[in-house]
């Protein structure tokens, strides 16, 4: 039986820093005010003419290094994010296209933050039917494009940046399971309002609007449930697991995360406090991190979960 596994991880993060000293200037706000309510210190923006494929190309082939593969050699893309250079093509074709791998799958997947998760998913199924020898999965985002820097719920939030990974096919499992899910109903709750058929508003902005104390209590809700479906499709206690990569959107959902699986904060990868919410960047990025810093060794089992806008959810077995 054939199984997908990761074999290369990379990352990339825009060169400018945005401070919560910065953001008092431009908002009435506080760094102490940031840090309770979210666990966030600084974020990266990227500079202007740069793209969400821009910083994706330099994380994937930082992930391809890793893996001792070639840019041409790769036969399947799959790109998660909320923040696309074009209408068309899409960004997963934009890739393909700087990598110089003609030919294959690519395409992009639009599910807010769990987006790397939905992709990790599709690019498992493919490897694992014999479809892909050598899958790329991406998350990139630039989310400084579509935030309100007037709004103080969600100018302290978002982030930019990109992570990516290498699936290769494995006698033995490395993607153990995935698990996606999404409810609809949630809908006014995160968004971000306009479109090319809905319109956009008279200025011709996008921006995030967001219900923050919902978000969070369903947030909390749902993760907590995605956690226990993941452990008893793989029948493994809470002790099983050696890592938790979560979605880095707030450091007390992160918390509530490892309360649930029992599992001290030196066994959960956080990197909110550099990073800010890179929505479906921030498993790569943080997983990546943690690969690169030798914390997550080869062996090592990591349970991966996101939650977006939509709301979108999904998770994550990984034997790394």
């Amino acid at each position: 039986m054939i199984h997908s596994r990761i074999t290369g991880t990379g990352s990339h993060l825009p060169e400018k820093i945005l401070t919560n000293a910065d953001l008092e200037k431009l908002i009435e706000t506080n760094d102490q005010w940031i840090r309770e309510r979210t666990g966030i210190e600084r974020r990266h923006i990227a500079a202007d003419g740069e793209t969400t494929v821009d910083l994706a190309e330099r994380a994937a082939r930082r992930a391809l290094d890793a893996a001792g593969v070639r840019p041409q050699d790769v036969d399947f893309i799959a790109f998660g994010t909320t923040t696309p250079d074009l209408v068309f093509p899409n960004c997963g074709v934009l890739l393909q296209g700087r990598l110089g791998c003609r030919g294959g799958p690519a395409f992009s997947v639009e599910t807010a933050c769990s987006g790397f998760m939905y992709a990790l998913s599709i690019a498992d199924k493919y490897v694992r039917c014999g479809e892909s020898k050598r899958a790329l999965v991406v998350g990139s985002e630039t989310l400084s494009r579509i935030t309100d820097w007037t709004d103080r719920s969600t100018a302290i939030l978002f982030a930019d940046g990109a992570g990516a990974v290498l699936l290769e096919p494995s006698e033995q499992p490395g993607i153990v399971s995935t698990h996606l899910h999404a409810d609809g109903a949630y809908k006014d709750l995160l968004y971000c309002g306009g479109g090319v058929s809905k319109g956009f508003d008279p200025a011709g902005r996008l921006a995030i609007s967001m219900v923050g104390s919902e978000v969070f209590r369903v947030a909390i809700t749902t993760l907590g449930r995605a956690v226990d479906e993941t452990l008893e499709a793989n029948n493994l206690g809470r002790s099983a697991i050696d890592w938790l990569v979560p979605h880095q959107a707030n450091l007390r959902i992160i918390q509530a995360m490892a309360r649930k699986l029992d599992l001290p904060m030196e066994r959960v990868i956080v990197t909110i406090q550099d990073h800010g919410n890179t929505s479906a960047a921030s498993v790569p990025l943080a997983l990546d991190f943690a690969i690169r810093d030798g914390r997550i060794k080869r062996g090592d089992l990591l349970l991966l979960e996101a939650f977006g806008g939509g709301f979108t959810w999904g998770s994550a077995l990984v034997r790394y």
